[in-house]
């Protein structure tokens, strides 16, 4: 059966510039099987309601301004699937949860940079499920939990986000070794919460965890992790690091 992953995109010069995130990536996509298909809740599509990506053949969205022109050429032609998001939209369903299918939807950075060091051949088909924000850790758990079945018919479950996300306090100079302490701790205590599975800690974050609102002015990148984690087994780290002094790039793998 297939883990579930936590991956942080970080900046989407990832794609061109991909450190040591990119074959931390390239490993883990090479220690699995190949995926049927991969369904991945992304930071980048933040709704109102829970949607599905039915789009039969996305196309790559530059959803970002100011970085090489190089960077707006990358583009990563993987199908979609609507069959499986019809599947999706129904395992969502029968749980209570209304959901119904976007069918204009393009894949976003959170989808395309990650995915283009996992797979670059871009020949495994994704679907994208939204990210309703104002549901927070509770839904984002329970869509993880109602789709963790797919993990058993060759389906990659995929939480694309950042561990660490205030771009404000970056330092766009600062190498790999910088790190600032307050995204530090915040990042250990994730991990010390996941590793002892607290559930109701790791919910109550924005109260319990140090500098919280630091690290996550608003909460859409951590809260793919959680679907994440709902959706696999047994917690793991596949890659730390921090790019930029406060950008978290931590892989986290459940299963």
């Amino acid at each position: 059966m297939f883990p579930s992953l936590y991956i942080s995109h970080g900046s989407p010069m990832l794609a061109l510039e991909p450190g040591a995130s990119g074959p931390a990536l390239a490993r883990l996509a090479a220690a699995l099987p190949k995926p049927k298909a991969i369904v991945m809740v992304s930071a980048h599509w933040e709704s109102s309601e829970l949607l599905v990506s039915g789009n039969p053949q996305p196309e790559t969205w530059h959803d970002f301004g100011g970085f090489p022109q190089a960077l707006f050429e990358v583009q990563y032609p993987a199908p979609g699937n609507p069959q499986l998001a019809a599947e999706v939209v129904e395992l969502l369903k029968a749980d209570g949860l209304p959901a119904r299918i976007d069918t204009q939807r393009p894949f976003d950075h959170g989808v395309w940079v990650p995915l283009s060091l996992m797979y670059p051949q871009a020949d495994i088909p994704v679907v994208q499920v939204s990210l309703p924000t104002r549901g927070g850790p509770a839904l984002q758990t329970r869509v993880g939990h109602v789709l963790a079945s797919l993990r058993e018919h060759g389906v990659l479950l995929i939480g694309s986000g950042s561990i660490t996300h205030n771009l404000r306090e970056l330092d766009w100079h600062a190498g790999p070794e910088s790190v600032e302490p307050w995204a530090k701790a915040f990042r250990d205590w994730m991990i010390e919460k996941l590793e002892a599975n607290d559930e109701a800690a790791l919910h109550d974050y924005r109260q319990q965890a140090p500098n919280a609102v630091r690290n996550h002015p608003s909460d859409e990148h951590l809260l793919p992790l959680y679907f994440a984690r709902a959706a696999g087994g047994e917690f793991s780290v596949a890659h730390q690091g921090f790019t930029m002094g406060a950008l978290g790039m931590d892989i986290y793998r459940f299963g």
